[in-house]
């Protein structure tokens, strides 16, 4: 039995979240998310809290009873208060632009990347730190993807630490080549 799938979920108020034919759809200010539901889940609405059933006991409906409710509570989550992700672009001469709603990269390519931002998803960047980056949006999944995929632009290389990094994250730097001693 899924701990997290017993869990309920309150629906704060100026959500608006519908069922339908598997089918759920939460709407609120931020804008709007739906996630059709696996045959092996139902999902119910009562007096404003949502609660998520598994309709037998195989461990694929264990699976999919805390999956699907983590899922609707990132919605709801998503459309009332939005998820945002920070990247930090270290190295010498590396920086980043806005350009209208994409992001113009030099990494020390010899050319500039163009980053074009997906639908739902806005960029931030620091005015006192041109170097950090905020990825914002109302699906979770999205914001995550969008920053993975930035930083695969330039990953941390692990002799210097140049490259896009999240923010806090921790690059173990290896040694370089020994010098030869002297005989």
């Amino acid at each position: 039995m899924s701990r997290i799938g017993k869990q309920p979920i309150a629906i704060p108020s100026g959500v608006e979240l519908t069922v339908k034919d598997g089918l759920v759809t939460v709407k609120a200010s931020k804008g709007t998310l739906s996630l059709q539901v696996h045959p092996r889940i139902t999902v119910t609405i009562e007096a404003g809290v949502v609660t998520v059933n598994k309709n037998g006991e195989e461990i694929l409906d264990n699976a999919l009873h805390g999956l699907t409710r983590t899922l609707i509570n990132n919605m709801v989550i998503g459309v009332t208060k939005g998820f945002s992700k920070d990247l930090e672009i270290q190295g010498v001469g590396y920086r980043v632009a806005l350009k209208g709603k994409n992001l113009d990269f030099a990494l020390g390519f010899s050319h500039p990347v163009e980053f074009k931002a997906p639908e739902g998803i806005t960029f931030e960047i620091d005015k006192d730190k041109k170097n950090i980056i905020k990825v914002n949006g109302v699906s979770k999944e999205l914001v995550g993807q969008t920053a993975a995929k930035i930083r695969s632009l330039r990953p941390p290389e692990p002799y210097k630490g140049k490259g896009i990094r999240y923010l806090g994250e921790v690059v173990r730097k290896k040694a370089g080549k020994a010098a030869a001693t002297a005989k």
